[in-house]
C-alpha cells in the first residue's frame, strides 16, 4: 500500500483578545504573513489581525488509506487547538477542510508530462 499526502487547512477566529494579546499578534504579525504560508508536519499559521481576527493553520499528513484522512483532520484541528491554548488565545468557529494529493486532479503541466510519458 502506498502512502497518501493529505493537506489539511483549519480555519478559526480569534475571540476575546485582550489589548496585549492584540498587541503580541500585530508584532509577530510578519512572522505569520499569507506569504510564508506553507503546508508543513508542524502546522503554518497565517493571520493578519489589523484586518480581520481570521487565522488559518496549515498542515501536512499522510496515512495509508482514503479512511486515514479523517484522522488527520482531527490532529490537525488538535494541534491548532493547542497552539492557541498554550498562548491563552481565545477562538471560536474552528473547522477544516481536508485534502488527499492523491485524489487531486493533476494540473495543465503534469497532464502534459503523463501524456509525454505514455506516448
Amino acid at each position: 500500500m502506498s502512502t497518501r499526502t493529505f493537506r489539511v487547512t483549519v480555519r478559526g477566529v480569534f475571540d476575546g483578545l485582550s489589548p496585549g494579546q492584540r498587541a503580541e499578534l500585530s508584532e509577530r504579525a510578519a512572522e505569520h504573513d499569507v506569504l510564508r504560508a506553507a503546508f508543513t508536519p508542524e502546522g503554518t499559521l497565517t493571520y493578519d489581525v489589523a484586518v480581520r481576527p481570521a487565522f488559518t493553520f496549515r498542515f501536512l499528513d499522510s496515512g495509508e488509506a482514503e479512511e486515514d484522512i479523517l484522522q488527520a483532520a482531527e490532529r490537525a484541528e488538535a494541534s491548532a487547538r493547542a497552539w492557541l491554548e498554550q498562548r491563552g488565545y481565545g477562538y471560536k468557529n474552528l473547522r477544516s477542510t481536508a485534502e488527499d494529493l492523491s485524489q487531486a486532479p493533476l494540473g495543465k503541466r503534469q497532464r502534459r508530462e503523463a501524456a509525454r510519458k505514455s506516448s
